[in-house]
């Protein structure tokens, strides 16, 4: 049997507010980069989970929420975007990625909880579309985060 409605929105809200910050959290990653690719690529990101916010409200409305409800989420500061602005300060592009792979760390840790929920099946079907691909995109900040902190040494 699914988890009641209330609850499930109450989940949904929390992935609303995840990817709301990640896409804030990127764009401001890639307004302050140098490098082209590394920078489209936040773009993408920041763009994806913009997407991801549209999705998820839909969910909430199908549900009988209220898309832009805002209660029961978790603070930036627990996420980690809040360390980007150092980062961005010190124009330090490896740190920049660092802080981006810690947030995702942070948002992978999230969708995984809303995973183990006994969500309805067309929600469950969404989470888990979007969790595969934040676990993608978390590799892939991973990944160049070790060849840029490999290039400095």
């Amino acid at each position: 049997m699914a988890i009641k409605n209330n609850e499930a929105i109450s989940t949904l809200y929390d992935l609303i507010e995840t990817c709301r910050e990640d896409q804030t959290g990127f764009h401001s990653a890639a307004e302050n980069v140098t490098d082209p690719q590394l920078r489209n690529l936040l773009e993408r990101l920041s763009q994806r989970r913009g997407h991801f916010v549209g999705e998820l409200q839909g969910e909430v409305r199908r549900l009988g929420g209220d898309p832009q409800h805002s209660g029961g989420v978790k603070e930036a500061l627990f996420r980690g975007w809040i360390n980007i602005k150092s980062a961005v300060m010190g124009n330090d592009e490896h740190r920049i990625l660092e802080e981006c792979e810690r947030a995702e760390d942070s948002a992978v840790h999230n969708y995984e909880d809303a995973l183990r929920q006994n969500l309805p099946s067309n929600v469950m079907s969404v989470v888990q579309r979007q969790y595969s691909d934040i676990r993608e995109a978390h590799d892939r900040l991973h990944n160049l985060s070790e060849k840029a902190r490999t290039a400095r040494y």
